[in-house]
Parts: structure tokens; C-alpha cells; sequence
């Protein structure tokens, strides 16, 4: 060791700012306290103070998925590391690049029941990418820069680091930045050109193609999402989105057929069942975009490129297995594409064209904007109206508004869109708000939310006003657990056991006991004047918009159907949901 040496706190500010962090999201604690003394010693990486731990988790979230960045967190040990939890598998399932520091007792400690100690590494085993106890300091600088490489190479995901007291207060020498590389974690990034071959193939002999994308397409960076719009008007394909996915096609293109899944819209849920070639690209088959698996798209051949191969074959089997990067795959299928001299029949085509046209004039997300109250799909697409031209961020809690915006708010660009898909957090949208602001300062940031979600990670309204970050905060108040509540009436008799909200706060007293600007608005008549209210305000808002308490999110596939078993309207008390040809769904 030399005179140079330095604390293992140190190094780990040494080595976060030789990675280019430049925001920590963090809560003090005794386990963490030697790196808190050397961030006040530095004035390169700022560090902002949330007000729980989940909180920091889902600010480095939303700080991530607007730049495409890792987010950086930093709790103490014990509860501050148990805290951290929810946010972590958040981030997990939904493959955000973190890394996540926390403090550990002293390492002869380690087992002893010590106060405000936790087997940290245990318990986030399941809920990381990975995880690391560094037991020595000499080990410590190395840990921090393979941390980054783990958590930003192949499938994103979140990392984390227990790093015990002493080995904070430990001296060592700090070498420099290293690429961080693993002795055995070597993603697979280009695609077997032979397979990729075959994917052109299928493609153009299909007859019914669809192109099924997601949220890797997005973490695989901007060109990902320019090379897949490129690919779809060569092809003409049509292309849908996941919840996770939307941004990575312009959603104003008229091959867009919009959000698939669950609360997807009839032509897209139409075409991927009755598609005959499925090109997935960057999405995994989740439950809430299959519907019933043994009749998911029953005729299609099924083409599969993910950069995880767990991910593939492990909920529906593909036909065409591919390993790659997004971006990557889709600059070889367009190579391979253009060198083609044949061409898919246009005939066939057009005919697909045209039976999707007939499902799109379902018009499946019409709704009748009247009314003595204010529908929330209106307050969804006036909040989009008026706020498209400031190319807006917006974040989500996680309930039917949620599902709202996903059908009504247009995205064109990738990283603008930010929500909980995979775990479904309430509380996940006002912190990731945030850290999206801190990400862009200049930017419009809206947390579209629920009276109930936005309630579960309230104080951090503090946090907003403690770095003067203009957030806004556009709650949909139904006085309901909104998606609790229609599952209630559609499955379990209209008993709407707990889901009420009561005793809410009035929001307004609240909005300025923070230091918000609070507004209200109940009068359809008063809606784009509110919006424009909260909008044109230099400060956070919180903007309060009474909705129709009764009205449900369509259209909706019922746990346990199929793409073609859709529920377009509201089920009245004491009828079953029955589909357009008459199939009783539950």
C-alpha cells in the first residue's frame, strides 16, 4: 500500500465519478456515514436527500429510464437496505440498469444480530441481477466498476453492493478506472447471421405478419428505435407495442396498431392472434400480454430475439430462437432484408391491411367525453393535447389511470415514458418524476397518478421542494383503488370489499403544507383551464381532477382468456361478461 492509500469510502466516490455518475439518490444511516463524509468532501457527484429508501429506488428509476443512464442509490444497512427491496425488483422486472451501495455492520459483526443488521445479500438474491458482500477493501474498487458492467450489459438490471463499516474506514490504493469486464459474463450481442437469415425468410413469406416489441428495444438505446421504425416501413408490417414498449414506434404512424395485452386495443389483441409470423422483438411474453397461453396467437409462427436467454421459450414456445442485442439484430434483419430479391406478397398484404382496418373501426377506445362529471379518459387525452408540443416525461403510478395513459397519451419518442410494468408499484410515479427532473431540469415532468397510489409514496413532495424541481402531479381522484374496484365488479359481484378511499386528505391543504401549488378541478368546463394552470406554473403542482367514479378501463381481457375474448364495454351488475360472439368469460 502507499503513502497515496485512501479510505474504501473514497474509492467508492472515486470510482462512481470515474463511471460519470453524477446524481446519487440516498437516506443516511450509521452503516453508511464514512461515504456520506466523503461525498461532503467532493463537489463533483451531488447527492439528493429522498425521504424514504423506496423512494430513492424509483428516482434512480425514473433518472435511468429518461437517459438511458444508470441510476445510482445509497441507503444504510438493515432497514434502509430493506426498504430499498420493492424498488429493487421493480427494476429487476423491469430490466433498469441500478446499482444499488448499502451499508453493512462491521464485518466481525456479520451474523451476530448487531443493531440494524440484515443479511442484505440474502435477501436480495431474488430481487437483483446480481449482488456483492465486500469483505475486504482490496476487493472493493474492482466490485464497483464490474458492478456497472453487470448492471448495464446484456438484459439491464439492478445491482447491488454490501459494504461493511469497517471496510469503508480501510485505506487502500485506488487504481483508476477499469472496464469493469467479468471473467465470465459475456452477453451475446450479434445475432447468429443464420438465424437471422431464417427470420427474413418467415417474414417474407408471411401472410399475416405482425411485429411484437417491447421494452428492450428501448434499453437497447435510441438507434434501437429508429432501426425498428425503419424495418416497419420497409415492410409494411404492422407493429405493436408493450406497456413497456411504448416510445420505441411513433404512436401518430398508422402501422402503429397501439398497446397489446390486457388493456390493449381490439386490432392489436385481433392481429396477434390471428397472425400467421410473430416477430418479437425485446419483449417476454408476459401473462399480462399472452392472455391464456394455449390459445395465444394458435396459427403463428413465432420469431423471438432477446439479449436474455432465459427469457426465451420460457412462457410460450417460440419457433425461432434468437440471442441478441435489439439494436443489433435489427441492423442485420434490415441488411439481410434489403439484399432480398424477392418481396412478401402484396396481395396477401393488402388483405391483412384490410381485415385490420375492419378491427380498427371498432374504434375500441371511444368514449362519450359528456357529462355532469369529468371522464378520465378525457382528463388523459386534454392533459395530452395540451402538453405535446413541450415533448413531455411522463411517469405513471400504477392502477386504471395508468392504463389510461398508456391508450390515450401519444408517445412518438423513446425514454419519454416511464411506469412500473413488471411488479405494477403503486408509489413508483411522483419519485421517478423526480428523478427524471433532476435528469432534465428543463424538461415538462408529469407523474399522471391515483388519489389512492400517490399516496404511498406521499413525502416525497418534500424532496421536489427541498431541489426546486418543477414537478407536476396530475391525480385522477375517483375516491376508488380504481383497477381493485372494476375487478371487484366484474369478478366478485360488485362486493367492493376495501377499496374505497377513505378519509382522503384534502389534497389541496396538503399541496401547500409541502410548498406545492395546489389545484382542484371538478367542472368538466374547468378542465383545459386547470391543466393550463398547472402546466404554466414554475413550481411543482399538484393538479386534482375529480373523475367519474364508476367508469372502467376497456377494453379488457379477463384473467384466464384469450387475445379474441375481448370485453369492450362495461358488464352491468347481474349480467356475466360475454364477448362479441357470445362466449360467457366470467
Amino acid at each position: 500500500m502507499s503513502t497515496d492509500a485512501i479510505s474504501g469510502a473514497e474509492i467508492v466516490i472515486k470510482a462512481l465519478a470515474d463511471q460519470g455518475v453524477d446524481v446519487v439518490f440516498g437516506y443516511p444511516g450509521g452503516a453508511v456515514l464514512p461515504i456520506y463524509d466523503a461525498l461532503f468532501k467532493q463537489n463533483h457527484i451531488r447527492h439528493i436527500l429522498v425521504r424514504h429508501e423506496q423512494g430513492a429506488v424509483h428516482a434512480a428509476e425514473g433518472y435511468a429510464r429518461s437517459t438511458g443512464k444508470p441510476g445510482v442509490v445509497l441507503v444504510t444497512s438493515g432497514p434502509g437496505a430493506t426498504n430499498a427491496v420493492t424498488g429493487l425488483t421493480d427494476a429487476l422486472l423491469d430490466s433498469i440498469p441500478l446499482v444499488c451501495l448499502t451499508g453493512q455492520v462491521p464485518t466481525h459483526l456479520i451474523g451476530n444480530d448487531a443493531f440494524q443488521e440484515c443479511d442484505t445479500t440474502g435477501i436480495t438474491r431474488p430481487c437483483t441481477k446480481h449482488n456483492y458482500l465486500v469483505k475486504r477493501v482490496d476487493d472493493l474498487e474492482k466490485t464497483m466498476h464490474e458492478a456497472f458492467y453487470v448492471a448495464t450489459s446484456g438484459r439491464p438490471g439492478p445491482v447491488v453492493i454490501d459494504i461493511p463499516k469497517d471496510v469503508q474506514f480501510a485505506s487502500h490504493d485506488y487504481q483508476g478506472k477499469t472496464n469493469g469486464h467479468h471473467k465470465t459474463y459475456r452477453p451475446q450481442v450479434k445475432a447468429d447471421h443464420a438465424r437471422i437469415e431464417e427470420a427474413v425468410e418467415l417474414l417474407m413469406n408471411a401472410k399475416k405478419p405482425v411485429i411484437y416489441a417491447g421494452g428492450g428495444v428501448i434499453n437497447s438505446g435510441p438507434a434501437a428505435s429508429q432501426l425498428l421504425t425503419d424495418f416497419v416501413r420497409m415492410t409494411n408490417f404492422p407493429v405493436t407495442l408493450t406497456l413497456m414498449g411504448l416510445g420505441a414506434f411513433p404512436a401518430q404512424d398508422p402501422q402503429f396498431l397501439g398497446m397489446l395485452g390486457m388493456h390493449g386495443t381490439y386490432e392489436a389483441n385481433w392481429a396477434m392472434h390471428d397472425c400467421d409470423v410473430m416477430l418479437c422483438l425485446g419483449a417476454r411474453f408476459d401473462d399480462r400480454i399472452t392472455g391464456r397461453v394455449d390459445a395465444f396467437a394458435p396459427n403463428s409462427k413465432k420469431i423471438h430475439i432477446d439479449i436474455d436467454p432465459s427469457s426465451i421459450n420460457k412462457n410460450v414456445r417460440v419457433d425461432l430462437p434468437i440471442v441478441a442485442d435489439a439494436a443489433h439484430a435489427m441492423e442485420d434483419l434490415i441488411k439481410v432484408w434489403k439484399s432480398k430479391h424477392k418481396k412478401p406478397s402484396e396481395a396477401a398484404l393488402a388483405a391483412w391491411w384490410k381485415q385490420i382496418e375492419e378491427w380498427r373501426s371498432k374504434d375500441c377506445l371511444a368514449y362519450d367525453p359528456e357529462g355532469e362529471t369529468i371522464k378520465p379518459q378525457h382528463a388523459i387525452k386534454r392533459l395530452y393535447e395540451l402538453t405535446k408540443d413541450r415533448d413531455p416525461l411522463i411517469t405513471t403510478e400504477v392502477g386504471q389511470h395508468q392504463m389510461w395513459a398508456a391508450q390515450y397519451f401519444q408517445f412518438e419518442k423513446p425514454n419519454r415514458w416511464m411506469t412500473s410494468g413488471g411488479l405494477g408499484t403503486m408509489g413508483y410515479g411522483m419519485p421517478a418524476a423526480i428523478g427524471a427532473q433532476l435528469a432534465h431540469p428543463e424538461k415538462l415532468v408529469i407523474d399522471i397518478a391515483g388519489e389512492a397510489s400517490i399516496l404511498m409514496n406521499i413525502q416525497e413532495m418534500s424532496t421536489a421542494v427541498q431541489y426546486r424541481l418543477p414537478v407536476k402531479v396530475f391525480v385522477l381522484n375517483n375516491q376508488y383503488m380504481g383497477m381493485v374496484r372494476q375487478w371487484q365488479e366484474l369478478l366478485h359481484g360488485s362486493r367492493y370489499s376495501e377499496s374505497y378511499s377513505e378519509a382522503l386528505p384534502d389534497f389541496l391543504k396538503l399541496a401547500e403544507a409541502y410548498g406545492w401549488k395546489g389545484v382542484r378541478v371538478t367542472d368538466p368546463a374547468d378542465l383545459d383551464a386547470g391543466i393550463q394552470e398547472m402546466i404554466d406554473h414554475d413550481g411543482p403542482v399538484f393538479c386534482e381532477i375529480a373523475v367519474d367514479q364508476s367508469e372502467n378501463c376497456y377494453p379488457m381481457i379477463p384473467s384466464g382468456a384469450a387475445h379474441n375474448e375481448m370485453l369492450l364495454g362495461p358488464v352491468q351488475e347481474g349480467e356475466e361478461a360475454i364477448d362479441e360472439k357470445g362466449k360467457v368469460l366470467v
